[in-house]
């Protein structure tokens, strides 16, 4: 039996590596006052993530943008829902003429807004 002079790797599985640039290797040390240290954690709670990520949103962008809370979720989820309700109406509308769905598209159109509103879009 011949020895393959080809050697493949093979793919043991499992996550690929980090490159270079992604990987986080550096460590800096900040020494806070107990008002700030819990002003951190506070914020980092509200906006849903970790202090430590909390402090490289800060650095990269200036700020740090909020995840959506479930209420807020809730909301989008209902809004997608609404879309299977929107393709209905254009449906009818079509089919029938546009008078008879012109109510059923204003009120969807106002509980779309009133939902846009409630999420703070």
């Amino acid at each position: 039996m011949k020895p393959n002079k080809e050697h493949k790797e093979r793919n043991k599985g499992g996550r690929p590596k980090k490159e270079a640039t992604e990987k986080l290797k550096y460590r800096v040390a900040v020494k806070l006052a107990t008002a700030d240290y819990y002003c951190l954690l506070t914020k980092a709670h509200e906006a849903g993530v970790s202090p430590s990520e909390y402090m490289r949103e800060c650095f990269r962008n200036g700020y740090v943008q909020e995840r959506l809370s479930k209420e807020q979720s809730d909301y989008v989820r209902q809004l997608c829902g609404m879309a299977n309700n929107l393709n209905q109406l254009a449906h009818k509308a079509n089919a029938g003429g546009f008078t008879e769905a012109r109510w059923d598209c204003k009120m969807a159109v106002a509980r779309i807004h009133e939902l846009l509103n409630m999420i703070g879009i």
